[in-house]
């Protein structure tokens, strides 16, 4: 509380309230509900006022309060504003109703909103809202970690864990790839990364995660947070869940149970399991993979989304498939028979238009019921999202009929294991009215028929209303006031108005209950009489109706693990058909999927730069191939070329179409031919990172350092122009030894994209490496990208015709052209002796000729005296000179 904050003994009875919460909260936002309005006070005013753009005022006239609000009804809009920012908020409600209250209503905290714990209305289908915890021991030389991940809106929850040397390192780039909207872990120093401090490479990844929340060390010891997990789960033992041998997952999933507990989020029933995970059982993409290839985000913030292969792949039709489809293209898979069983669900749905359509049309009117259901179990769903629910659950015995119409074996699996839930269906529409209200306590909820009390309170309520019609037109007859009229209001109930000019007229058995400008209003006992039977009526018809809302919301969550089953399947049937539209659509072709050292595929197309060409009308996309093979064939590939050639664009089309065939996806590409890969590494362009002490080279060794410790030869390699960063010698000299190192110990199929020709002198010392070059063709004009790549290396760079291209003006480039003749001809020479000197990765890269080198190494030093060695010192000074 602010140093502002009143003596106890001087604070309202609100305002004591509003004390506790805040002592009970101090780091978050107190919204304190009074009235029709959400309250803020001291310190939280002036930061939500500047947040939310709101009026600051103030409580008392000394203005040593200050205060801001926001209507309740108009509150959601105004905490997911706070929760995108990444502040905590605690709501703190008025616990029973104000006109029942003798005294000063009483106010708890009835939930704490976080942002990886809100449900965030904004959230598109197709993105998860995940909160994280993690759980580090060990020492610096073999840590120990584990992960826990939990979607809230969605009830999945999974964990995994790391171990060894580079434990804390994988985490990071797990979490990278996840990329969670908050992050739970213990107090103080964790794997010697401390969170909170100033930041370092280590914690990089961490401190970009906007909510970082710290809970008290003894919530993670195994002890406590294990039998979380096993009680909410209801199970004796984890290793149903994979969970067996790993504490630290579950140690870590214990904590967000902990935190969920904390923060009030009710019972979780949506949260029905538990899964493990390991990050092997998957094509394996690191963070910066993920980043470079625009998988699920462009590469740089503010760029259209057009850029990404998820966009590309999606033609899904449900919220669930759009989700499955994200998740498939960072877990690609790595089992050759899923893989297959994929590909032969999808060959089957490509070829049948008609049974295709049927199953996709079933799916036209499924809404999210994953996320419909976590808003039933946080108790936040009113009549009309159940009612969707419903409309959802009426769609599955439709799709169930079009899957059986399929015959391979994976539809009839998932035809076989999908529950159309029509209980449960029936369950809501016997419930709910059709047509129900946006808020149950609108009233009018509950279908009619469902409970006979609460029938005869609405025709009560019903034929009251009629009687106070009567009544007013009785009374207008009865005093000749044409003008009086009968209204209702929450303060004074009902009341007979009258105009000051008709106040004569009123008669004597009025009962006066209020003046106003320009009317008076009355009451008489027949009135009070009535109001008394409606709003009796009304108020038990509330009771009721939230009674039997009640008993269909637990009979719900009874259901919840069938309703996530069922919602599981539903995505991936949507998944599969969206792979088999696509495949129609654009004639892609089915890859085939081996074990093997292989990659080879005809005439491809980059699916992301062939959809927006057309798209945009600016042409054709040029195919190309690809022939590489880990055991018997080339598993280099070295390609030269100029800038704008299309390398870059190349390398990435391989990956894509790698991991397109992995999810079980047909490719673009008239054939493919895939030996089964474990990870991809990209290393294309980087970004400087000069505030953490990180420039673009450090980046990129960083980067290449990785690949080069953990790539197999099962994994597919990607650099592009490597070592540009630091001085050309440096940079040639680590790109020489880079190609060698995975040639030669790796053995990973590797596409290697570069300007420094020199290295494609390596196709004479290594076996498996072959040259390719992007072509371009020269014209009197200047040059024309053909974008098609061929066998053997560039015989330039072309980088001068691009500059040109670019604007660059003519005297720059003309005194460039001079300058490059100079260098052409001096590196000629020294290639030319490098190439038959025996020593050639030595002598390639030095600057001195071969004569000089002779004469030192052929000198008696110990026979030079002083002005000897002067003399010689100045004639080889004059020899470099001349040269």
């Amino acid at each position: 509380m602010s140093k502002e904050t009143a003596n106890e003994t001087t604070l309202t009875p609100a305002m004591r309230q509003y004390r506790a919460a805040k002592d009970a909260h101090p780091d978050a936002l107190v919204f304190f509900r009074m009235g029709d309005f959400y309250e803020l006070f001291y310190e939280d005013a002036v930061l939500a006022s500047k947040e939310l753009q709101l009026a600051l005022t103030a409580r008392d006239k000394a203005k040593s309060v200050p205060m801001c609000g926001v209507p309740y009804h108009a509150a959601e809009t105004y905490l997911q504003r706070l929760l995108r920012k990444g502040y905590r908020v605690a709501i703190c409600e008025q616990m029973e109703d104000p006109k029942l209250a003798k005294t000063l209503v009483h106010r708890g905290v009835t939930r704490v909103l976080t942002p990886g714990t809100a449900l965030d209305p904004s959230l598109s289908a197709e993105q998860s809202n995940y909160l994280a915890s993690i759980c580090v021991t060990g020492s610096a030389t073999h840590q120990h970690c584990g992960l826990a991940l939990l979607d809230l809106s969605t009830g999945e929850f999974r964990a995994t864990e790391f171990s060894g040397e580079h434990a804390w390192t994988m985490l990071l780039d797990e979490i990278g790839r996840v990329r969670p909207v908050e992050l739970l872990y213990g107090k103080g120093l964790l794997g010697g990364v401390d969170l909170v401090g100033e930041e370092s490479d280590e914690s990089t990844m961490l401190n970009s995660i906007r909510t970082k929340t710290s809970v008290d060390e003894w919530v993670f010891t195994t002890n406590y947070a294990v039998p979380l997990v096993q009680h909410h789960f209801r199970v004796h033992s984890l290793d149903g869940m994979g969970l067996g041998g790993h504490e630290l997952a579950a140690t870590a999933a214990g904590a967000l149970l902990h935190y969920m507990r904390e923060t009030k989020q009710g019972g979780l029933e949506h949260v029905d399991g538990l899964r493990f995970y390991e990050r092997s059982s998957c094509l394996e993409l690191d963070a910066v993979s993920v980043r470079n290839l625009e998988l699920v985000e462009p590469l740089f913030s503010g760029e259209s989304v057009q850029t990404t292969l998820f966009y590309t792949l999606d033609a899904c039709s449900t919220p669930m498939g759009k989700r499955l489809l994200r998740a498939s293209l960072l877990r690609p898979a790595s089992e050759l028979a899923e893989i297959e069983a994929r590909l032969e669900a999808v060959a089957e749905a490509a070829t049948n238009l008609r049974h295709r359509e049927e199953l996709r049309r079933a799916m036209d009117g499924i809404l999210d019921m994953e996320r419909l259901l976590s808003r039933v179990a946080l108790d936040s769903a009113g009549p009309r999202e159940v009612m969707a629910l419903a409309g959802t659950l009426k769609c599955l015995p439709d799709l169930a009929q079009a899957t059986k119409q399929l015959q391979v074996t994976r539809w009839r699996d998932l035809a076989a294991s999908l529950d159309p839930l029509q209980d449960i269906h029936e369950m809501i529409v016997g419930a709910i009215a059709e047509e129900p209200p946006a808020s149950l306590s609108d009233g009018g909820a509950i279908r009619p028929g469902v409970d006979a009390e609460l029938d005869e309170l609405r025709e009560l309520s019903r034929s009251g209303r009629q009687a106070l019609a009567a009544i007013e037109e009785r009374e207008r007859q009865r005093t000749g006031i044409t003008s009086l009229k009968v209204r209702f209001n929450n303060v004074f109930g009902y009341y007979i108005e009258v105009t000051k000019s008709n106040a004569k007229a009123v008669p004597a058995d009025y009962e006066r209950k209020q003046t106003l400008v320009n009317a008076e209003r009355f009451t008489t006992p027949e009135l009070k009489e009535y109001e008394t039977k409606i709003l009796t009526a009304q108020e038990r018809s509330g009771e009721i109706e939230r009674r039997i809302f009640a008993e269909l919301r637990r009979q719900l969550l009874a259901s919840a693990a069938r309703v996530r089953e069922t919602a599981r399947r539903v995505a991936e049937i949507d998944l599969l058909s969206c792979f088999a539209h696509l495949a129609a659509l654009r004639g892609w072709t089915r890859p085939a999927v081996e074990v093997s050292g292989v990659l080879e595929f005809v005439n491809a197309r980059h699916p992301v730069v062939e959809r927006r060409m057309e798209e945009s009308g600016s042409g054709r996309f040029i195919p190309n191939s690809v022939h590489l093979d880990a055991d018997s064939g080339p598993s280099v590939l070295l390609i030269t070329g100029p800038n704008m050639g299309g390398k870059s664009t190349y390398l990435r089309q391989t990956a894509l179409l790698v991991i397109m065939a992995q999810m079980g996806c047909f490719v673009p590409a008239e054939q493919m031919r895939l030996g089964l890969v474990d990870r991809i590494y990209t290393r294309i362009g980087a970004s400087d990172n000069v505030a953490r002490g990180r420039s673009t080279f450090m980046v990129e060794m960083t980067e290449t350092a990785a690949i080069l410790n953990t790539a197999t030869a099962r994994s597919l390699v990607l650099l592009d122009e490597m070592g540009r960063g630091t001085a050309t010698y440096d940079g040639l000299s680590l790109a020489w030894a880079t190609v060698e190192y995975l040639h030669n110990h790796v053995g990973a199929r590797t596409l290697f994209a570069t300007h420094y020709h020199e290295l494609t002198l390596l196709s004479e010392k290594l076996d498996h490496l072959k040259n390719l070059r992007v072509t371009v063709k020269e014209t009197a004009g200047g040059i024309v990208f053909l974008h098609t790549v061929e066998s053997g290396p560039a015989s330039k760079s072309y980088g001068i015709e691009v500059a040109r291209l670019a604007g660059l003006p003519s005297g720059v480039i003309s005194r460039a052209r001079e300058v490059l003749k100079l260098h052409e001809r001096a590196e000629s020479q020294q290639v030319r002796e490098a190439a038959s000197a025996p020593q050639l990765q030595m002598t390639m890269f030095t600057p001195l000729s071969q004569t000089i080198v002779d004469r030192l190494s052929e000198l008696d030093v110990d026979g030079l005296t002083p002005r000897d060695a002067l003399n010689l010192l100045a004639d080889l000074q004059k020899e470099i000179k001349g040269a």
